[in-house]
């Protein structure tokens, strides 16, 4: 019997020439050529492969079996639904539509570039199409690992020109304006503990009355509102530092205490229409308040207000900035907005932390010049 990756090359009766490799099951796998020398160029090759662990054992599959099995089997079970959500949608309605026909193990680099290309075409964005490659990649990936495909193509592919959005962040006299301007408007309460936190959307939408503490002035970030093709839904967090317990500022508390009184005159006024979830921001009947909801307030306020069009999540980025000009330290900024990791902080908000470090230069100047003299 022959031993692991052992191989050999012999002629036909036909006149072809057949070179055979012993796998690690000890089953043989052929290749075939005219001549020789073609065969055995073929049997080198998969040596090689053999070697370098890139050889393809798995079976002959289509890339919209392979990637239907991906993402129900495999990538499911660790991503939350809005994400699975979000998978389900490029796989379904671009990847398979394009490439689904295709042998897996025939896939190629040019293919993939020119589906990007198609997509280009069609008017999507850079930024989808690379969402679109992050998907196909990671299957790849996983693939590649279960030596269903000798390589992944994707690492061959180039990309369209991609810039993320650029930041758009309140100054301190903006923040002040905002602030002052949604004072006794419904939305006072909530873009005020936005602004304050720098708390995610989802994260305010799930918000429960008994996840705040008036007493001991903190609040839980326990839940995030989510959405699938069930409907909304309050789910996990978006990471596992987003659970999180936040020290509200007093002007805070007192603006969620005349909020909640509110919403107790409301409550009564509606009675039995009343969905009592226990929500801290809600509708008009005491259920979810939808995010295109929120969307349209928030924008109708800030065009009535006069104040520059931002997004939401620009809150967000506004929380974090002005707590920077503070000069509060980006550890204690990480664990207050719930990023996973502190270089998340350090990388979205760098350009910021470069010019604290200018003053810091220019006190260490003052100091060491007023010893000198």
């Amino acid at each position: 019997m022959r031993g692991h990756g052992e191989g050999s090359v012999y002629q036909r009766k036909d006149g072809r020439w057949v070179a055979s490799i012993t796998l690690e099951n000890h089953k043989r796998k052929y290749y075939y050529g005219d001549t020789r020398k073609e065969a055995y160029e073929k049997l080198r090759k998969a040596q090689r492969e053999l070697d370098q662990g890139l050889f393809v054992t798995g079976p002959q599959q289509t890339v919209k079996q392979y990637l239907t099995h991906w993402l129900e089997d495999v990538h499911k079970p660790k991503i939350r639904s809005t994400s699975y959500a979000m998978y389900v949608g490029i796989v379904q309605n671009h990847l398979i539509p394009a490439l689904g026909h295709l042998r897996l193990q025939k896939l190629t680099a040019q293919e993939v570039q020119r589906f990007y290309a198609d997509k280009m075409k069609e008017g999507l964005s850079p930024g989808t199409i690379h969402n679109m490659h992050v998907v196909l990649h990671r299957a790849l990936k996983h693939a590649k690992r279960m030596k269903l495909v000798g390589s992944n193509v994707c690492d061959d592919v180039d990309l369209p020109r991609y810039r993320q959005p650029e930041i758009k962040a309140l100054t301190m006299e903006q923040a002040q304006n905002l602030l002052q301007k949604v004072r006794e408007h419904r939305l006072e309460a909530l873009l005020t503990l936005a602004l304050a936190t720098g708390m995610r959307r989802g994260e305010i939408l799930a918000l429960h009355w008994e996840d705040i503490s008036f007493e001991e002035r903190t609040l839980q970030v326990r839940r995030s509102l989510a959405y699938d093709d069930r409907g909304y839904f309050e789910g996990e967090p978006k990471t596992a530092r987003s659970r999180r317990t936040i020290v509200l500022p007093h002007f805070v508390i007192d603006v969620l205490k005349k909020h909640q009184a509110s919403q107790m005159d409301l409550k009564l006024e509606k009675g039995s229409k009343w969905v009592d979830r226990g929500l801290v921001f809600c509708g008009k009947d005491g259920d979810y308040l939808l995010p295109q909801t929120l969307h349209y307030q928030f924008t109708r306020f800030l065009e009535d207000a006069g104040l520059p069009s931002m997004r939401f999540h620009d809150l967000r980025h506004s929380a974090v900035t002005l707590l920077l000009a503070m000069g509060v330290d980006p550890k204690s900024i990480q664990e207050l907005v719930g990023h996973q990791s502190i270089t998340t902080t350090l990388g979205v908000y760098g350009h910021l932390l470069l010019s604290m470090q200018m003053g810091i230069a220019d006190k260490l100047d003052n100091f060491f010049n007023q010893e000198q003299s």
